[in-house]
């Protein structure tokens, strides 16, 4: 008798990977452990043929200098958090390598002698080929974070999910460290996470999510083999619907 083959139910995702997500255990920085468990997270689902967009946040090193930045005209400050994510998404492309991954980082910012600049035509026929393509520079303007940059990159490569990677799995009615009777939402609505005032993604970014009735799924990049889970359809994490 032969297995039957996993059927993935998305195609195309778009996966949020916070820059705190790649410290690890450090304070700040880049854990090559922790990367490379990310990775091998990745190349588990690619490997099931969905074609993975992903936009990566720059707060591990942008954390480092925060304290120089302290006072600091936020625009300066922004282009900065920017560049972080550029140097993230590099060491992203790199570990991929590794793996045997195929992946293109492309970067809201024109920086041609290092990273390709983000054209939606080419990211959505790289995706096609099976390219993995990174999205670095969040949206090239300041005061928009990382989260509304995933919410437009989503939207723009017509992804059917936005799968937001944290260190948490899900979605909780309150603080789980703070409160031990919190219990984590399997789903959610637009309408319902609003009103509770849950702080799933930062106002623009969930509001055109919303609009665009591109859903999310909140879950625990941490967790071994959760990301599969989720693209295989399985109760992980916390969907957020329209």
């Amino acid at each position: 008798m032969t297995e039957t083959a996993a059927v993935p139910r998305y195609k195309r995702i778009l996966l949020k990977l916070s820059g705190e997500a790649l410290m690890g255990a450090d304070s700040y920085g880049i854990n090559r452990q922790t990367l490379s468990e990310i990775v091998d997270e990745v190349k588990g689902i690619v490997e099931l043929g969905v074609q993975v967009g992903v936009v990566i946040g720059g707060g591990n090193i942008f954390r480092g200098v925060a304290p120089a930045a302290n006072g600091m005209d936020r625009a300066q400050a922004d282009y900065m958090g920017m560049l972080a994510t550029v140097m993230n998404g590099l060491a992203l492309q790199d570990a991929m390598r590794v793996a045997g991954l195929t992946a293109r980082v492309q970067s809201a910012l024109v920086i041609e002698q290092v990273v390709e600049p983000y054209i939606r035509g080419r990211a959505i026929r790289y995706l096609e080929q099976g390219r993995t393509v990174i999205f670095a520079g969040g949206t090239g303007n300041p005061f928009f974070t990382t989260d509304t940059a995933a919410a437009l990159r989503g939207a723009e490569i017509g992804a059917e999910i936005v799968l937001k990677a944290t260190k948490v799995d899900g979605i909780y009615t309150a603080d789980p460290k703070k409160d031990p009777l919190a219990t984590r939402y399997d789903a959610i609505s637009f309408d319902e996470a609003i009103s509770r005032n849950l702080a799933i993604m930062d106002t623009t970014a969930f509001a055109l999510c919303r609009d665009r009735k591109l859903p999310i799924k909140v879950f625990s990049i941490l967790k071994p083999g959760a990301l599969k889970r989720v693209v295989l359809g399985g109760s992980e994490g916390t969907l957020v619907y329209c």
